[in-house]
């Protein structure tokens, strides 16, 4: 390891393909840098956990990088703890960069220690879709469940495409992910973006309401299922108001009363930054599969404001009785420097 770390000091800046990792528009995911160098500090904290190391550049400088990765539930699912680095530790970061060159500031991909160990963010959940041998099987949406992996992607490509109005064009162009990001202020997003947090989903049936809960800034959702409307002139808030019905084996969600946010969805494929606002509905189909192992949900998103038409798609997520919700508590000074989508 400390011939490899010498080496790397040579070479700081490597142009390798960066893949398997979903990044805000801020990395430059075609480079990859191999950070060589001294562990100073080790900011273990939601909603994302930062490295910095000190490392020379090629002036032979001494340089301090800020490497963020993910939110803790998410590494201590992929074998991290508190304690897997240290300030001391020689370590070796393959990173990629932040756009702005004049940032020492990168995404993690692996982070190789002194005894050859590597850890990896953002590893538990890249199950294979084939699969099918492993996978635990629910008899209801009762349950712990985990997002399944390739919908992240497909789910913002399509978001993308979507047709917007003039007013979502308009707010798009302005977003500035470092100054108008919701979650820079410890706010969830709503739905339909709540659907593909990479982050466990927590379900309890009870004869009257369905509650959903996401890992992710313990965003909670109650579903009645009492029959009722949807107050006129309700509150609004961050994730709305719904009513939920029985068809058959299928859940049906209809929620309305969203408050106002910045920016929904992410737009990491396009559309960035377009804002929902109160004529937002979102509808919602659950179903369980034949063979108990995942949770279908199928969505449609329509916002007169916003979208010049409805936003539709696909997701599930498998159930994962093997793993603990941990929860999230959410530090604002570390929210604050959000950048990881």
């Amino acid at each position: 390891m400390k011939k490899k770390l010498a080496l790397a000091f040579l070479a700081l800046w490597i142009a390798l393909p960066a893949t398997g990792h979903h990044s805000a528009k801020i990395f430059d995911s075609e480079t990859v840098l191999a950070l060589p160098g001294t562990v100073t500090r080790f900011n273990w904290a939601n909603p994302h956990t930062y490295i910095y190391v000190e490392t020379v550049n090629q002036a032979g400088e001494a340089t301090e990088w800020e490497i963020e990765t993910d939110a803790v539930p998410i590494l201590a699912r992929s074998g991290w703890t508190r304690e897997s680095i240290r300030p001391g530790d020689q370590i070796l970061v393959r990173a990629m960069p932040d756009r702005n060159r004049q940032r020492n500031h990168a995404l993690l991909l692996t982070l190789e220690k002194d005894d050859g160990s590597i850890l990896s963010a953002r590893s538990y959940f890249l199950r294979q879709s084939n699969d099918t041998e492993s996978l635990a099987q629910a008899t209801s949406f009762s349950g712990t469940w985990e997002l399944r992996h390739d919908d992240y992607d497909i789910y913002y490509a399509d978001w993308g495409k979507v047709g917007i109005t003039e007013k979502g064009a308009a707010a798009s162009a302005e977003f500035d992910v470092r100054m108008d990001s919701p979650a820079a202020q410890c706010v969830a997003a709503p739905l339909p973006s709540i659907l593909v947090a990479p982050y466990l989903n927590e379900i309890e049936i009870h004869d009257e309401t369905i509650i959903i809960r996401n890992e992710r800034f313990n965003a909670e959702r109650i579903i009645h299922l009492d029959g009722r409307e949807h107050p006129v002139n309700g509150e609004r808030t961050n994730q709305g108001y719904a009513v939920g019905r029985w068809e058959g084996d299928t859940l049906v969600v209809d929620t309305r009363l969203f408050s106002d946010h910045r920016a929904p969805i992410s737009g990491q494929q396009g559309n960035g930054g377009v804002p929902s606002g109160a004529n937002k509905r979102v509808v919602e189909r659950y179903s369980l599969s034949e063979d108990g192992s995942r949770l279908l949900i199928d969505f449609t998103v329509e916002d007169s404001e916003y979208l010049a038409e409805p936003f539709s798609g696909h997701v599930e997520w498998y159930y994962a009785p093997h793993f603990e919700v941990m929860g999230f508590d959410c530090n604002l000074e570390n929210s604050s420097r959000y950048t990881l989508q």
